[in-house]
């Protein structure tokens, strides 16, 4: 199993892995993008029987990526010769096509084309063409394609479809790890900052007229360089995983005014700890979450602004939908999502030929 090492994917593949431990499944970890953190080996310390191939090859989506995504490509052929495994999976699109032995899952948790046409309102400029061209063998050479939501997988065939052997499962949280603790009056917002998708910077635009401070956690230096500076929020840095579960835990509103977001696992983590989310209205986070959150257009601060501080007048308001977060959040389990990419392996393993009418059934 790929992973890298920037974003949510780590987290993702770390907790994938140990809930497939109860099949039998052992995973190979081959991560890329950026050296461990002191953080990140903790994690897989804790992890019985966790095999972890690290290297420090730069990822498709970042700068001057493709002498880089050539010579991963060799060492993951490498180490598919030296471990022997059943079933490849990969968290990125390049090397969908390579020449493996086993058969191959890709998982589309993001792309720089919907990403950049969610962030902008246009279409990438042809800088862009050899990541298009490369994501689309990469997903075509797959045996199957996963997408965490119908609108991320909507994204994929509309950039590089057609694509015919696809599904969607949705990620999972470990519930017991995201407690309800004694709600403090503050506003929490968690991701990477310099990422414009996540729309935080309007979020710090507003915050001097809201009547809760804001506190922020996440990363703010870019993985090619520089960093990003936020007035009139609290910045936390990056926190370790039960760190970051007390915030959540205090917090009264979770806002993330999102302009792209395939998934949205810290929505999860913030609904399991019964935060009120106040989030983008965007295709992907109504899917699910619509009737359970307040939804704020991407481009209107006023209403962002207006929305949290309505809930912060009305505590009965908030609790309500603190509740129904945390209900929907319920079907969301690490659980659920372990045994379904176990269920989606063993098909793979008997040479099911997916199509658009055979697909597994979307978790739902």
């Amino acid at each position: 199993m790929s992973a890298d090492t920037v974003g949510g994917v780590w987290v993702y593949a770390l907790q994938l892995a140990t809930a497939l431990r109860r099949y039998g499944v052992q995973v190979v970890l081959a991560t890329m993008g950026a050296p461990l953190s002191f953080q990140q080996r903790r994690q897989v310390e804790q992890v019985p029987d966790m095999v972890v191939c690290e290297s420090h090859f730069r990822l498709e989506w970042m700068d001057a990526p493709w002498k880089d995504v050539e010579q991963a490509g060799q060492w993951l052929l490498q180490l598919e010769r030296r471990y022997c495994p059943d079933l490849v999976h990969l968290n990125h699109y390049s090397h969908g096509d390579l020449d493996w032995r086993a058969p191959r899952l890709v998982v589309g948790h993001s792309c720089v084309l919907s990403w950049w046409r969610a962030v902008f309102s246009k279409e990438p400029p042809i800088d862009y063409d050899p990541y298009r061209w490369r994501v689309r063998q990469g997903l075509q050479g797959a045996d199957l394609v996963v997408a965490p939501s119908r609108a991320m997988l909507s994204a994929l065939k509309s950039h590089y479809g057609p694509l015919s052997r696809t599904t969607v499962v949705y990620n999972g949280r470990r519930h017991l790890e995201y407690a309800c603790l004694k709600k403090k009056p503050y506003v929490l917002a968690v991701g990477r900052a310099w990422d414009a998708a996540k729309n935080l910077a309007t979020l710090a635009h507003i915050a001097p007229s809201l009547q809760w401070p804001v506190y922020l956690a996440g990363e703010i230096k870019h993985p090619d360089g520089g960093h990003v500076e936020l007035d009139h929020v609290r910045i936390l840095g990056q926190l370790a995983p039960e760190f970051i579960a007390h915030w959540y835990g205090q917090a009264s509103i979770y806002a993330l005014p999102a302009r792209y977001e395939p998934f949205g696992l810290s929505v999860l983590e913030a609904a399991l700890a019964k935060c009120a989310p106040v989030i983008g209205d965007i295709d992907s986070l109504r899917e699910l979450w619509d009737g359970a959150a307040c939804f704020v257009p991407a481009d209107d601060p006023q209403a962002l602004q207006d929305t949290i501080n309505r809930l912060i007048d009305d505590p009965a308001r908030r609790e309500a939908i603190a509740h129904l977060a945390a209900a929907r959040a319920g079907k969301y389990t690490l659980e659920r999502m372990a045994a379904t990419y176990f269920a989606l392996y063993q098909d793979l393993l008997e040479g099911l030929n997916f199509s658009e009418a055979q697909a597994p059934a979307t978790l739902a």
